[in-house]
């Protein structure tokens, strides 16, 4: 048995004396040398970068692209009034920053000081009462039902008047 185990032990002494010879490091010293004769004074500069040129995107207020165009009758077109117009003095609320479009009911809520419309959109839920306002076209709310919100929003007629335009956001199920 240990003639056997010191057959292994010196085979296995062989083969591990075979690996180790020699030094291979013939390519390594070459470019060693090559980069140790360079003269010091040769560093590249840095390369120069483009600034960024900062881009604004501006139709943001146009008609989106995947709506389609609004078709106007001008035989038959309604002409505005000088009477009514938007009053310029009115404090803006938060969400006449947005396109109406954007907004879906989602709920309402009654309590003791009236009836409430949940509105998504604009980042969140929003609780919206009859006379608030939104939508970019000086959009009032005037009635709030179980199935949908009605609002009066102002438009210009195109030619100096302007228009009252009724609107109605329905309740949207199962979301």
């Amino acid at each position: 048995m240990i003639g056997v185990r010191g057959l292994c032990v010196g085979l296995l002494t062989l083969l591990l004396a075979g690996c180790g010879g020699g030094n291979d490091f013939g390519d390594l010293d070459a470019y060693m040398r090559e980069v140790r004769a360079r003269p010091a004074g040769n560093i590249e500069p840095t390369p120069k970068f483009q600034s960024y040129e900062a881009f604004t995107y501006r139709a943001a207020s146009l008609r989106s692209p995947f709506q389609p165009p609004v078709k106007i009758d001008l035989a038959n077109r309604q002409k505005g009034s000088r009477e009514v117009k938007p009053d310029p003095n009115r404090t803006r609320q938060f969400l006449e920053g947005f396109n109406i479009e954007q907004f879906e009911m989602v709920g309402t809520l009654s309590n003791a000081s009236g009836t409430y419309a949940l509105l998504r959109g604009a980042g969140g839920v929003h609780r919206l009462k009859v006379g608030d306002y939104l939508g970019r076209n000086e959009g009032h709310i005037v009635a709030i039902t179980d199935s949908q919100v009605e609002v009066i929003e102002i438009v210009p007629d195109g030619e100096g008047g302007w228009l009252e335009r009724p609107r109605t956001i329905p309740l949207k199920e199962h979301s």
